[in-house]
């Protein structure tokens, strides 16, 4: 069993996550987070070229005639490019799609390439096209924070609810109250370094990502309540103080929790580094969330039992 004093040590974790929680206020105060067009509104294309590639300069001058407004134009690392801009007609999108088509049937044409019969589109296929209107874009990130905060109160709620016959030394409310404060932690976490990651890598926060914070929650929450439930198991019988009671629950659980979420960030590690481009983003909220969580769940929200106790 490891020999870990986690709530005598409880300055310490807290300090480290104090700084994490203010440089992540910082970074989401400066610089907020990069939106994609799911909040926004726009459009996104997704398209490939075989054969002779063009640039992203090729492509750009290309759709010069076409007065695409706020044309980002993105190369994945499965030889795709990801073409976003401003929401346009579908007859704009034809012949966006037209346009690509004809750039790769030259390009592949001039260098001696046998165009098919099938002409421009034997070098070029549209994987996929998404536009969401300003209106829908506003209406999905009101909808998308407010489903996090039903989710924060429902949690309470439901830890309250399961330590009810807790009482001694501190109320049902604070495990409750512990928790949230873990979840908030993680996600402020996640939200900072989305924040960095859309400064300077123009990393996007579309529903996907919505979704991660929500998985990462109940994640978090669900390890949280395992250290609470070991916890509630050995006050009645425990002859020890509150504070080495806790410590004590905390390193019967500790090798499970540490191998839980090892081996669940093995699998994201490898679908980050191995999968497509188009879930990238997800996988690496949910990873970035699961490794906080886990730290929240033994670290913060258990010293935080003790806290309040001082206080009453």
């Amino acid at each position: 069993m490891i020999n870990l004093k986690v709530v005598k040590n409880r300055k310490i974790w807290l300090s480290i996550s104090a700084i994490l929680m203010t440089s992540s206020l910082v970074c989401l105060f400066l610089w907020g987070l990069n939106f994609g067009i799911d909040f926004t509104g726009g459009s996104l294309m997704e398209v490939k070229f075989s054969g002779n590639k063009p640039s992203t300069v090729e492509i750009r001058d290309n759709l010069s005639d076409l007065n695409l407004n706020s044309l980002i134009i993105q190369p994945t690392e499965n030889e795709t490019f990801i073409l976003k801009f401003k929401e346009i007609e579908n007859s704009s999108h034809v012949q966006v799609a037209e346009s690509l088509k004809r750039l790769s049937a030259d390009l592949n044409s001039s260098s001696g390439e046998e165009v098919a019969s099938d002409g421009q589109e034997s070098f070029f296929e549209e994987l996929r096209f998404d536009s969401v209107g300003p209106s829908i874009g506003k209406e999905l990130k009101s909808k998308s924070f407010n489903t996090l905060a039903i989710v924060l109160v429902l949690i309470v709620l439901y830890v309250a609810l399961v330590f009810r016959k807790v009482s001694k030394p501190v109320s049902s409310w604070n495990y409750g109250i512990s928790a949230i404060v873990a979840l908030f932690h993680d996600v402020l976490i996640v939200l900072g370094v989305f924040a960095v990651l859309g400064r300077f890598y123009g990393v996007e926060v579309n529903t996907p990502f919505i979704a991660a914070i929500l998985t990462v929650l109940g994640y978090s929450v669900n390890d949280t309540i395992i250290v609470f439930d070991r916890i509630r198991e050995n006050l009645p019988k425990s002859e020890d103080s509150f504070i080495n009671t806790i410590d004590k629950s905390i390193k019967q659980v500790l090798i499970r929790s540490i191998n839980t979420s090892f081996t669940t960030l093995l699998v994201l590690l490898s679908i980050l580094f191995f999968g497509g481009a188009t879930i990238k983003d997800f996988v690496l909220a949910l990873s970035i969330g699961i490794f906080v969580g886990t730290y929240s769940s033994i670290f913060i929200a258990s010293p935080l039992l003790v806290l309040f106790d001082k206080k009453k």
